[in-house]
Protein backbone atom coordinates (compact mmCIF):
# COMPACT_ATOMS: atom_id res chain seq x y z
CA UNK A 1 0.00 0.00 0.00
CA UNK A 2 3.05 2.57 0.38
CA UNK A 3 3.08 2.18 -3.46
CA UNK A 4 -0.17 4.16 -3.43
CA UNK A 5 1.59 7.57 -1.84
CA UNK A 6 2.14 8.91 -5.16
CA UNK A 7 -1.54 9.05 -6.30
CA UNK A 8 -3.00 10.23 -3.17
CA UNK A 9 -4.68 13.69 -3.90
CA UNK A 10 -2.26 15.99 -2.35
CA UNK A 11 -3.29 20.23 -2.09
CA UNK A 12 -0.77 23.02 -1.45
CA UNK A 13 -1.42 26.76 -0.46
CA UNK A 14 0.58 29.49 1.02
CA UNK A 15 -0.45 30.60 4.68
CA UNK A 16 0.03 33.84 5.26
CA UNK A 17 -0.65 33.10 8.88
CA UNK A 18 2.32 30.72 8.87
CA UNK A 19 4.45 32.34 6.43
CA UNK A 20 4.89 28.85 4.95
CA UNK A 21 3.47 26.64 2.47
CA UNK A 22 1.40 24.31 3.70
CA UNK A 23 0.31 20.55 1.86
CA UNK A 24 -2.44 18.45 2.76
CA UNK A 25 -3.76 15.26 1.73
CA UNK A 26 -7.18 15.10 0.88
CA UNK A 27 -7.11 11.04 2.00
CA UNK A 28 -6.15 12.14 5.38
CA UNK A 29 -7.45 15.19 6.36
CA UNK A 30 -6.36 15.55 9.48
CA UNK A 31 -2.83 15.49 8.17
CA UNK A 32 -0.75 18.77 7.35
CA UNK A 33 3.07 19.59 6.81
CA UNK A 34 4.30 23.19 6.17
CA UNK A 35 7.90 23.77 3.89
CA UNK A 36 9.24 26.86 2.53
CA UNK A 37 8.22 26.01 -1.06
CA UNK A 38 6.04 24.42 -2.32
CA UNK A 39 8.30 21.50 -2.95
CA UNK A 40 9.11 20.75 0.18
CA UNK A 41 5.55 21.01 1.86
CA UNK A 42 4.94 18.65 -0.93
CA UNK A 43 7.71 15.89 0.22
CA UNK A 44 7.08 16.86 3.57
CA UNK A 45 3.32 15.80 3.75
CA UNK A 46 4.30 12.48 1.54
CA UNK A 47 7.00 11.64 4.07
CA UNK A 48 4.15 12.05 6.84
CA UNK A 49 1.49 10.44 4.89
CA UNK A 50 3.68 7.14 4.25
CA UNK A 51 4.75 7.14 7.74
CA UNK A 52 0.71 7.01 8.64
CA UNK A 53 0.40 4.64 5.88
CA UNK A 54 2.91 2.56 7.70
CA UNK A 55 1.30 2.96 11.14
CA UNK A 56 -2.31 1.75 9.59
CA UNK A 57 -0.92 -1.47 8.18
CA UNK A 58 0.44 -2.53 11.39
CA UNK A 59 -2.36 -1.77 13.18
CA UNK A 60 -4.52 -3.90 11.06
CA UNK A 61 -6.55 -0.50 10.27
CA UNK A 62 -7.97 0.25 6.88
CA UNK A 63 -5.90 2.05 4.93
CA UNK A 64 -7.64 4.93 2.60
CA UNK A 65 -7.65 4.12 -1.61
CA UNK A 66 -6.60 6.98 -3.20
CA UNK A 67 -9.49 9.12 -4.81
CA UNK A 68 -8.23 8.34 -8.19
CA UNK A 69 -8.25 4.88 -8.10
CA UNK A 70 -11.98 4.65 -6.56
CA UNK A 71 -14.80 3.79 -8.11
CA UNK A 72 -17.91 5.71 -8.60
CA UNK A 73 -21.29 5.12 -9.42
CA UNK A 74 -22.01 8.42 -10.81
CA UNK A 75 -25.21 8.79 -8.28
CA UNK A 76 -25.60 10.79 -5.19
CA UNK A 77 -28.28 10.60 -2.19
CA UNK A 78 -28.77 14.30 -1.51
CA UNK A 79 -31.02 15.51 1.56
CA UNK A 80 -32.35 19.07 1.43
CA UNK A 81 -35.58 20.45 3.24
CA UNK A 82 -38.87 20.35 1.75
CA UNK A 83 -38.69 23.96 1.20
CA UNK A 84 -35.26 23.82 -1.07
CA UNK A 85 -36.77 20.52 -2.44
CA UNK A 86 -39.99 22.65 -3.88
CA UNK A 87 -38.08 25.53 -4.61
CA UNK A 88 -35.70 23.65 -6.98
CA UNK A 89 -38.84 21.18 -8.39
CA UNK A 90 -39.98 24.70 -9.40
CA UNK A 91 -37.11 26.29 -10.96
CA UNK A 92 -36.21 23.09 -12.79
CA UNK A 93 -39.69 23.19 -14.44
CA UNK A 94 -39.37 26.68 -15.18
CA UNK A 95 -36.38 25.72 -17.66
CA UNK A 96 -38.31 22.21 -18.63
CA UNK A 97 -35.50 20.04 -16.95
CA UNK A 98 -35.92 17.33 -14.86
CA UNK A 99 -34.54 18.45 -11.23
CA UNK A 100 -31.37 15.90 -12.12
CA UNK A 101 -30.80 17.94 -15.02
CA UNK A 102 -31.58 21.38 -13.13
CA UNK A 103 -28.98 20.11 -10.29
CA UNK A 104 -26.46 18.85 -12.44
CA UNK A 105 -26.46 22.06 -14.35
CA UNK A 106 -25.51 24.07 -11.59
CA UNK A 107 -22.86 22.09 -10.67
Amino acid sequence: MVHFIDKYTYRIGWSEEDLAFIAKCLEFPSLAAHGDSSEAALHEIKLVVTESVKWLQEEGEPVPEPLGLRKFKGNLTLRVPIEKHRELSIRAAEEGVSVNQFILSKL
